[in-house]
Order: C-alpha cells, then sequence, then structure tokens
C-alpha cells in the first residue's frame, strides 16, 4: 500500500454489491474496504478512518441515514465524507442528502457517476 493511496469504505447489506463496488474501485487505484451492514460500522470507520464512505441507506435493522447521524456527530470522525449509495430514485437521495447533512449521492448501477463523484471528494480534501 503506497501511502498516498486513499481508502475508501462501503457500507451495504448486500454481499454481491460490496464485492463490485470494491473490485471497480480498486481498478482506479484506491484502498477499498467493505463492512456488512450496520451493526459495527461506527468502529470500523473509527479503527480504518478512511477517506470516503459510501453508505447505502436501505438497509435492515439500522439505516444508513440513521446511521449517518450517529457517523456525524462522532467528533474524530465527523470530518469523513459520507456519499449516500443507494437505488433509490434521485429526487429522494438530494432530499436525503439535504436532511442529513451528508456529503452528496451517487446512485447504484451508475459506474460514470460512481467513479467520477469518488475522485471529485476523494480528491478535494
Amino acid at each position: 500500500m503506497k501511502s498516498n493511496q486513499k481508502k475508501i469504505l462501503v457500507i451495504d447489506d448486500d454481499e454481491r454489491h460490496l464485492i463490485s463496488t470494491k473490485q471497480l474501485l480498486e481498478q482506479e487505484g484506491y484502498i477499498v474496504f467493505t463492512h456488512k451492514g450496520s451493526f459495527g460500522a461506527t468502529n470500523a470507520v473509527r479503527d480504518l478512518q478512511p477517506d470516503l464512505i459510501l453508505l447505502d441507506i436501505n438497509m435492515p435493522a439500522l439505516s444508513g441515514d440513521s446511521l449517518s447521524t450517529l457517523l456525524l456527530s462522532n467528533d474524530n470522525i465527523k470530518h469523513i465524507p459520507i456519499l449516500f449509495y443507494s437505488s433509490n430514485d434521485e429526487d429522494s437521495l438530494r432530499e436525503s442528502v439535504y436532511k442529513f447533512g451528508v456529503s452528496g449521492y451517487i446512485c447504484k448501477g451508475n459506474i460514470f457517476e460512481l467513479k467520477r463523484k469518488v475522485d471529485y471528494f476523494i480528491n478535494r480534501q
């Protein structure tokens, strides 16, 4: 691992989605960690200190939007940009970004937007 490589944490309850997103972003040169589901995600963020978090909204028990509130209330990790990464429609994603105060959103399935927005948020720091 090169010291200048950026770390991304993907939090999702869908194993296939975790794997495919990890592979796509690793091809772009990022170090990608995955965490399945919400439980323990706060600890994973604290331990990994990623440069960016991709967070699914629709997860059982603790939704991604609720998890984002927990992450943003933690002084040790609230500086890390969070992007909702969801199959929800764009209007509801825009609304969620505004409502929960995360940095942005990416629609699942749009590989071009995934690469573009990850690059933007990683490199603006």
